[in-house]
């Protein structure tokens, strides 16, 4: 598979790692959109929400968890933050694995397109 993220997740590629665990990687944006931008992505190759069944839905849930787990540890959960997936290429979706934008560390744009 050619695929970028599973190259990240496997030490293939390098990454400011942020945190991992046997479910998922979470890693820097290498383009922050916001002070605090991290990808936290699945280990398990999922190409967008649409390959999410009811077997694989368990990594979601725990993407929640670690999203808000680091949240707090960068400091950005008091004031608030934004977890984003963009699905297909449509909603600006680059790369074809199921990937979430936390985002945060200054005052968010409102607007969601």
């Amino acid at each position: 598979m050619d695929c970028l993220f599973c190259k990240i997740i496997k030490g293939q590629i390098p990454s400011s790692k942020v945190y991992e665990d046997d479910m998922v990687y979470a890693f820097k944006d290498i383009n922050p959109m916001a002070p605090v931008h991290v990808l936290i992505v699945p280990k398990m190759h999922l190409s967008g929400m649409s390959d999410i069944t009811a077997e694989n839905s368990a990594v979601v849930a725990h993407i929640f968890e670690v999203a808000s787990k680091l949240a707090k540890e960068l400091g950005i959960s008091e004031n608030g933050y934004r977890v984003v997936s963009n699905c297909g290429a449509d909603a600006g979706q680059t790369v074809f694995h199921l990937h979430f934008h936390l985002l945060g560390g200054k005052k968010l744009n409102v607007e969601m397109c």
